[in-house]
This record gives C-alpha cells, structure tokens and sequence, in this order.
C-alpha cells in the first residue's frame, strides 16, 4: 500500500543538504540566543556546601553566625586583666598569681570577662607553678580576637549569580552555611552519530573510525558547568536517530548530535530536527566548521555539530557554550587575547570566519604565533595549539610578520618560559621537549615544522630562538655553517646535533625493485616542502644524476614532516619518499641509505644563556636522550651538545 509519508521520507533521505545560507557567526549567535531567550529559565536547587564548588549562587547568602563566635586568644601565652598589668616594666617586674591575675590559654581558646588582654608565652617569665612575672605592662585587647572579627552574624558572604571557589567554601562554613542555593546545572544530551564509527574498546575493521568527539564534548560540558549524557554512538538511520533525539528533549535540557550536519546523502540530522521542531541556521561561516545546525525542538536546544574533530570543537565553544552559559548564568568565561606577530603567511577565503591554530612564544620581547596544521580533521593541532588566531571574514590573509590577535588558551607563564623553536623536523625534538619539561619543570619547547629554510627566515625576523638545519652546500659540501654566514649579520652560533641517515623510505617488501633514485622516475613519490633540509639535498642527488624532476610523478606533493611523508608511503598513499632512517623504522618500511647527514641547531649567541636553552643543550648531552635515539635507530651523537661560534 502506497504510504505518502514513507514516500517523502525516502526522498528526503535520498537528497544532499544544500546549505541554503552562509550565516556569519556573531549574527547565528544572536539569532539562536533570540530564539531561545524566553524559552531557557534557570532553576534552583539546595546542595550541601562541601558539594558547591564551581556552583553558581542564586540569591546573597548571609551569615547564620559571627566568626569567632567569641573573643578568642589570638596567641599561645596567658589572659589577664590589663588594669592589673600597669606599672610592669624591664627594671620593676610584676608578679602575677594564676586564677586570680591570670589564666594560661591558646591560641583560639575563649577569653571572658574579667579577662581582656593575652601576653604571649614568650614574655612570660614562670617563677614557680601559680606565680609568673611579666616586664611590660599589656594594652586592653591585646592579642586577642574579637568577636565577629572575621565575619559578623547576618553579614554578607556571597552575592548571587557567584562562582564558588575553594576559599569561599571555607567561609561559607565559617558563616555557618551548610547547605546553599545554587543554579541548577544543565543536562545535556549527546550523540555520536555514524555507521563507521565504533567505540575506542571495539576492534576496528577496515573502515571504521574510533569515536572520540563525544568524549572532548563531555568534557567541555563538564567544564562550563553542565552535566553530560553521552549516548553511545548511532548508526546511520533516519528512524533511530530521530527517536533517540526525540526521547532525550523529554529528559535533558540541550541535545547535541554529532556528525550527519553535512551535505551527504546520509547526512539526516537536518531533516530530522526539521521533523522535530524548527532550523534556525544550517551553515555558517566558520572556517573549520560550516555544516552546524542551530535548532529548536520542543523549546530546547538541539545542536549539529560537524564531524571533524577541529571543527565540532570551535563549533562546540561558538555555539554550545553561549548556549550553557544561558542555563549556568556563568559569564565569568574571560577572553585571553594577547597580540603576537605571526611567522608564517596565512591566506584565508573572503566567505569565512577562519580559526587557524597557533603555538606561540615569547622572542626578544615580543609574542610569535606559529600556524599548526589548518585541517579540519587534525586532532592533535589542537593538543599542540597554544591557542587560536581568528581570521575575520572578508580578509584574504596575513602577512608573515604582521601583528595578529591570539585566543589563548595556555597561561602567559608557559608561555614565557618557552623555548621556541621553527624549522626542520625530527622526531628528537618531541622526546627533548618531554624530557626537559620532565627534568626542568616549568620549563617548555615548542616546535613548528616549517622546513629548514623556513626556520632562518623566522630567524632572521627574530621569531624564534632556535632553528633545526641540515642543509647541505652544494658548493662547499659542508653542512649548515655556510648558510649561516651568507643570512646573519649578528653574531651566531651552532648547537651540535646528530648525524643521521637519508634514505628513499619505500613500502614493505619493496614490490617495485626500488634502487635508488633513478627508479623514482616509475613510482609515485611524495616529496618534502620546499625549503626543507631533505628536499634540498633531494634535489641536489637529482642534479648530480641529471634528474629532470618533471620526470617524477608526485615531485609536487609535498609532506610537512618526515613522519608524514613515512605515513604516506605505509598507507599506499605512495611508493617512496625521501627521509631518515628512524622514520621508516617507525612505520615499518624498508629502507635505503643514500647519505649520512648532519642535524643541529642554529642559535643567536644572545641565547645562548636562556635558562630554556641551557635545559635544552643538557638534555641533548643527557644519557636519557641518546638511550632514546639508540632506540630508535639511525642516529649518530658524539658531537651533540657542542657550540660552535662562527667567527
């Protein structure tokens, strides 16, 4: 029987969501908050006052009691009445009798009339045990707390709409506050959507995707003071998941789905919220992080957040939080913007809101930004981000070296006490970063691969403190110093590094009878980014084999890393590329040497004596770090740790 609602369904489900507008992102805000203004009420609940922290107030709270609730010594030492006290002095001691002139307290102990003065047991000479002498004569409530000190019955503790700390808790109960009136903390829902994704604990299969977007919400939930329900994940069906959703408006006051946002022909969250209830924004112009859905269900909140985890976390933080904040009335979230000069060129589209994630580092006085991968889906840019710099929309781009505004969201202090390095990459730099925060704490390196080149040009524009070489002259055959001598003019020095093998990484088995690089005219390579220390030597290996680089299919593709590039190659991505010895070892290629090269670090000699670089070259000289290396494989350290001065 023919069923007109399964028909239109069906068609529905068949469809690509074509995104119908571009909403900027402060004008989706303003218009989902409008939508929800009226139909968001904060309630209330009683919570004993140890559970409060981080609880907003909902009303003033006032003392039940004063604190102390007595005059209390102040001192250890006896209680005494100051009238009887008058006249001792260092050359006419006075006698005082215990129980008639005197009792012995502690500190905290009550002190009642007649008593209104303490002298501290240090002043107080014992003749015998009834009868003390003092030499100077105690003022009238001295050294002794009066009542309500601290805090007076009925006085103010907290205003309302406040964020318990751990100090306040202390005084709450001071006050004789044992249970308080807090806001209650919105539930929110959430749930992962997608046929390939599959729980962390699953074995995964061709295909699948471990889950993990819904734990980073449940733990930004949890932060800005809500309480989360994560759901497990749901597979790719209309029904399913509009059941799902449509249970939790009964049971939590936000609903955040995860995934099918998107513009696929599975992508059901759309039609699904339309079903429900009202879309008030599908797309907006964010950069990572356009398919978010803004809707209404049952008058709640219900949120579709794009699946890459980049963009479901700005997503999240632009659209959740302001959401949370309306339920919590916590406002206090304080902006950590800071002005940073940036080290790379980044260009932006014009349609965009674009968040680009940064590390950042203080140099010569002034702040660096360093732009991390840009990919939506690059999870681990934002582990390694310090922070965000907001591309606005409607501008092309930055130039490298111009000022940018940075959302912070590490301290300043970490900041300052980090030693910036930009360049060539290795996979040492990651295990010297660990082990000198490890031996140093409070003591960091940050890394930005950029290529060789790359490096001593942010160098040269005092960006960084250290740059990773290994560039080879063609002219001369020596590694990195000549570089150094044509580029600075200040006076500049070499941190010894390591020598370590290039070589073509190249899969498994070699199935194509690779060579050497004469053979990379018939495979797919991948190569390095121009201006890196592998692709300068790659290219000189070419010239002396009389190479037409043209002739080499992939020359063009460029890794930004030698872990990268590995990766490529291990996943059939490509066939060979060029790299160290410890990066095919890691990914489990075979491998064959073309050279042995040398890896150091170029240094302005005003930093040398930077307690970060001092860290850093003792780490380099340390055992630890060359037990590490041996591990690995492929590396050569004796010079490590050495400084050469160029004269």
């Amino acid at each position: 029987m023919y069923d007109k609602n399964l028909h239109e369904k069906a068609e529905v489900m068949g469809k690509r969501n074509l995104y119908l507008n571009n909403t900027p992102v402060e004008e989706a805000r303003i218009i989902y908050k409008n939508a929800l203004k009226d139909r968001i009420k904060m309630e209330y609940e009683e919570i004993p006052t140890e559970q409060s922290l981080g609880r907003i107030t909902t009303e003033a709270v006032f003392a039940l009691c004063s604190s102390p609730m007595f005059n209390a010594a102040a001192m250890d030492g006896i209680a005494v009445i100051a009238e009887r006290t008058k006249g001792a002095i260092e050359r006419e001691p006075l006698e005082l009798k215990k129980q008639e002139d005197f009792i012995i307290v502690d500190t905290g102990d009550p002190v009642k009339y007649p008593y209104d003065a303490v002298i501290m047991a240090e002043d107080v000479l014992e003749i015998d045990e009834s009868t003390v002498s003092i030499l100077e004569a105690a003022a009238p409530w001295q050294h002794i707390r009066p009542v309500g000190e601290d805090i007076v019955c009925g006085e103010m503790l907290l205003a309302s709409m406040h964020k318990i700390r751990p100090i306040d808790i202390g005084v709450l109960f001071s006050g004789g506050i044992t249970k308080i009136k807090v806001v209650k903390q919105p539930k929110v829902a959430i749930f992962p959507t997608g046929t390939e994704i599959i729980e962390p604990e699953s074995e995964p299969k061709e295909g699948d995707i471990l889950e993990s977007n819904s734990r980073m919400f449940e733990a930004m939930v949890t932060s800005y003071g809500g309480i989360a329900h994560r759901f497990p994940p749901i597979e790719d069906d209309y029904e399913k998941i509009k059941k799902a959703v449509s249970d939790a408006l009964v049971h939590y006051d936000i609903v955040i789905i995860n995934a099918g946002s998107s513009a696929g022909t599975e992508d059901y969250t759309v039609h699904i919220l339309r079903e429900l209830g009202k879309v008030l924004v599908h797309g907006v112009a964010i950069k990572p992080g356009k398919p978010v859905i803004l809707a209404v269900a049952k008058d709640k909140p219900v949120i579709g957040l794009p699946g890459y985890p980049v963009s479901a976390y700005i997503g999240f933080e632009n659209f959740v939080k302001p959401i949370l904040t309306m339920f919590s009335g916590e406002y206090g979230y304080e902006s950590n913007q800071v002005k940073a000069v940036l080290s790379k060129r980044l260009v932006s589209s014009l349609k965009h809101k674009e968040y680009v994630r940064v590390k950042v580092g203080e140099v010569g006085g002034r702040l660096v930004a360093s732009p991390l991968s840009r990919g939506a889906g690059a999870a681990m840019s934002l582990v390694r981000a310090d922070g965000f710099c907001v591309i606005d929309q409607n501008c092309e781009g930055i130039e490298a070296g111009e000022s940018v505004t940075v959302e912070l969201y590490r301290s300043m202090s970490e900041i300052r006490h980090t030693l910036v390095s930009i360049g060539s990459h290795d996979l040492i730099l990651d295990l010297i970063g660990d082990l000198m925060s490890f031996h140093d704490p409070g003591i960091y390196m940050s890394s930005t691969h950029v290529g060789s080149m790359g490096g001593l040009m942010a160098l040269k524009r005092g960006e960084a403190h250290m740059v990773p070489i290994h560039l080879l002259d063609e002219e001369s055959g020596v590694y990195n110093l000549p570089y150094l001598v044509r580029l600075f003019q200040e006076p500049m020095s070499i941190i010894k590094g390591v020598k370590r093998i290039q070589g073509l990484m190249i899969q498994k088995g070699n199935p194509l009878n690779i060579k050497g690089i004469e053979d990379l005219t018939r495979c797919r390579y991948v190569n390095r980014q121009r201006g890196a220390g592998t692709r300068v030597l790659f290219d000189y290996k070419l010239k002396l084999l009389g190479i037409d680089p043209l002739l080499i299919t992939g020359y063009g593709r460029e890794a930004a890393t030698h872990m990268a590039a590995a990766a490529l190659v291990s996943s059939n991505s490509a066939d060979a590329a060029m790299g160290i010895f410890a990066a095919a070892n890691a990914m489990g290629l075979e491998f064959l040497p073309i050279g042995e090269e040398e890896y150091d670090f170029a240094v302005p000699v005003k930093y040398l004596d930077l307690p970060e670089m001092l860290s850093f070259i003792r780490v380099l000289k340390g055992e630890e770090l060359h037990h590490r290396m041996d591990q690995i494989g492929g590396y050569q350290y004796d010079l490590a740790g050495e400084i050469q001065y160029l004269s």
